[in-house]
């Protein structure tokens, strides 16, 4: 429902879904996504027309761990998931463009600024790109690596997802 004076003017607020580690949704132009990322990843899907968007907050790289079958926090099943909404509404996840973000580093006075051994965001970063070059998926963009957080939003529609970074440690490899 829209507030009176928006209504007035004929302005209606964005829809806002913020996603949570394990999250996975799909939502109409117009809509807004937004997550907070560490070393977790987030693949961002929507169909060239960008009527649908669809996202993910994958907090593990690859298929879930046994007994967690569906567990979307997991790099399959999230994909998997985004793949069954896509298709709800009529959309081929192959034809879909995406972006993928995350993966950071966010120890490196523990594993080292550059390691992607025991780096947990380095692996996550490489499912995401792995996943997305298996199905096909035409990649427009992202951000992956690196040592830093990253807040990111889109408002599904003819933009671009925009996100912003903050550094994982403060300046001199603090706590």
């Amino acid at each position: 429902m829209r507030a009176p004076a928006q209504a007035a003017q004929g302005l209606e607020a964005a829809r806002v879904h913020t996603l949570h580690p394990g999250d996975v949704a799909c939502v109409d132009r117009g809509e807004r996504l937004e997550t907070l990322l560490g070393s977790c990843v987030s693949i961002v899907l929507t169909d060239p027309r960008r009527t649908v968007g669809a996202m993910c907050h994958v907090v593990h790289a690859g298929p879930p761990l046994r007994g967690t079958p569906d567990s979307t926090a997991h790099g399959d099943a999230a994909l998997a998931s985004m793949f069954a909404l896509l298709r709800a509404r009529g959309i081929e996840p192959r034809l879909c463009h995406a972006w993928a973000y995350g993966g950071g580093n966010m120890f490196p006075g523990l594993v080292g600024p550059q390691s992607t051994q025991g780096n947990v965001g380095a692996t996550n970063a490489a499912w995401a790109e792995a996943a997305l070059a298996h199905h096909g998926i035409r990649v427009l963009g992202g951000d992956l690596g690196g040592n830093v957080y990253r807040r990111l939003r889109w408002t599904v529609g003819s933009g671009d997802p925009a996100v912003a970074v903050m550094p994982s440690e403060p300046e001199g490899g603090g706590a």
